[in-house]
């Protein structure tokens, strides 16, 4: 960065800020997006039959039929707890079968019924028996109950469930073994806290070895779902050691060509990506990048957002780390994804260009060279207000990070007008955040400054930006009062004591220093206030 460039930053709001402490704010800002985000994979599910919806409630019978009698018995809830302690296999089996058919309706299934008529230890206990017919029915009915509120799942795991599910993973049967994949990926689901006690029991590799080039394609999607689980929840993140055992099987698997199986992958590297820069990091030494940018153009809707928000998680790292992205290609897929079809894609899209031009020089003019500044002023212009939002950060950034040249060029593809506009919006952030782009874009202006003034005139801005200076948030008002008496007070240059522009006579250039009317008031609670930035996506 020039020592121009340094002067003029330690003039506005982002005052002595890194590039990566920039993109660090963008993130942390990201609460909507990061932290109340729709989960795009299931933490948990249930193992129902297609075609078959089973009983409507407990009390209905169950059609369970023990296998070699051809005869078909009815058993509800009160029968299977009338049985639970019969010795004989047939019954036995018949009871954890008609369990497992209960708690596989679409409908109020009875987990807390079982649960408390003590059924959970007998259940365990079959997952040890020698036969694997009843192994098998015992871990879907846990694997169901699993499947249930965080109290559910804990009381599998404290009947001891997780240890015999392990044990299963090396079964010689294929059904037994995935029905105890399933489980476990349902267990793992559940949160941070049993993510990292099945991890402390060695999951991971039993579980890895199941990826051989014969394993059937359903089984290896529900191995891979367990390892977006155990990839899953930052708050803590998963086990460093843990993250480099995963690491090599996802480069694996993102080579597959199966959609199912690559959305999964995807999300788990998003996942890990999100955890912070040594995590990014990982993600890079793994060397998954070169395989995860291609991918940005996938047929695949649903590859295209796993994808465009793995990389965009990466590019909130450092300089470095987002050069990784940028030199597999990425930016050459953006002309498609922000003209894409979708409004998510679009706010992605430019959500990732707002943290590149955050970075270096050198980064914002890759954005300029590949001609996507004028259409994030499109979005900036013309999208829903989300988009919207992004397109003013990513001009905002643009504008404090970028040399004069470049600046320069943004006010060439006609940016005020629609980013004034912005100045409108009830949402405090975004006021502030336009307010630190016009702000930015006059103090770079140079020759061009009569230019900027007049579009801003000539849109209606200076209207909006007087405005605020009545804004009751302190930090708005203060913005606004700046840029009117800067660049808008006739005799600023004459008299700086007028005009809260002081001259550094070392600096040789103008530091702001706001004076505040006397009569000036306003609410702390008010001033304090902040709309999180961000979006669902």
């Amino acid at each position: 960065m020039s020592e121009q460039a340094a002067v003029r930053i330690m003039s506005f709001k982002n005052a002595g800020k890194s590039a990566d402490e920039m993109r660090r704010r963008r993130q942390e800002g990201q609460v909507e997006l990061r932290k109340n985000k729709r989960e795009e994979t299931l933490q948990k599910k249930r193992n129902i039959p297609p075609g078959t919806n089973g009983p409507q409630s407990a009390s209905e019978p169950v059609d369970a039929e023990i296998e070699g009698t051809g005869k078909s018995t009815l058993l509800n809830l009160e029968a299977i707890v009338a049985n639970a302690e019969n010795e004989d296999p047939a019954v036995r089996l018949l009871v954890v079968q008609s369990a497992r058919k209960l708690l596989s309706s679409d409908r109020n299934p009875p987990i807390d019924e079982l649960i408390n008529a003590g059924m959970l230890p007998k259940l365990v206990a079959c997952l040890t028996s020698d036969d694997p017919n009843l192994q098998f029915e015992a871990a879907w009915a846990l694997t169901n109950i699993a499947s249930g509120t965080s109290g559910q799942t804990l009381a599998v795991v404290q009947a001891g469930a997780v240890p015999r599910f392990l044990r299963l993973l090396s079964s010689s049967h294929p059904n037994v073994c995935e029905q105890a994949v399933w489980a476990l990926g349902n267990i793992i689901g559940d949160g941070p806290v049993l993510r990292d006690y099945v991890i402390k029991l060695d999951v991971i590799k039993p579980l890895l070895k199941l990826l051989t080039p014969n394993i059937p394609i359903n089984f290896l999607r529900n191995v891979t779902w367990v390892m977006v689980n155990l990839c899953r929840n930052k708050d803590p993140p998963p086990p460093a050691s843990a993250i480099r055992e995963l690491l090599p099987a996802l480069l694996y698997l993102i080579k597959h060509t199966d959609d199912s199986i690559l959305v999964d992958t995807v999300w788990a590297i998003s996942y890990l990506t999100d955890g912070g820069n040594d995590q990014i990091e990982m993600v890079i030494n793994a060397e998954i990048v070169p395989h995860l940018v291609p991918l940005l153009s996938h047929s695949s809707f649903k590859v295209q957002t796993a994808a465009l928000r793995a990389v965009g998680n990466i590019v909130t790292g450092s300089d470095q780390q987002t050069q990784v992205v940028l030199d597999c290609g990425a930016l050459s897929h953006f002309p498609a994804l922000l003209t894409h079809p979708r409004d998510k894609i679009n706010k992605e899209a430019v959500w990732f260009l707002s943290n590149i031009t955050a970075g270096n020089q050198s980064q914002v003019q890759a954005v300029i060279d590949h001609g996507l500044v004028p259409l994030i002023i499109h979005h900036l212009a013309e999208s829903e207000f989300l988009t919207q939002k992004e397109a003013a950060w990513a001009i905002s950034n643009l504008a404090i990070n970028g040399n004069a040249e470049q600046v320069r060029y943004v006010i060439d593809q006609r940016v005020i007008p629609p980013l004034c506009k912005m100045l409108s919006t009830r949402d405090v952030q975004v006021a502030q955040v336009v307010l630190d782009g016009i702000s930015n874009i006059l103090a770079a202006a140079g020759d061009n400054l009569e230019q900027v003034t007049t579009a801003i005139e000539e849109c209606g801005g200076l209207d909006l930006i007087e405005a605020l200076q009545e804004h009751s948030n302190i930090d708005i008002y203060r913005l606004a009062y700046d840029i009117i008496e800067r660049y808008f007070n006739e005799g600023m240059i004459d008299d700086p004591n007028t005009t809260g522009v002081v001259e550094d006579e070392q600096l040789g250039d103008f530091i702001s220093v706001p004076q505040v009317p006397t009569t000036f008031q306003f609410d702390a609670d008010q001033c304090n206030s902040d709309t999180t930035r961000g979006f669902d996506f």
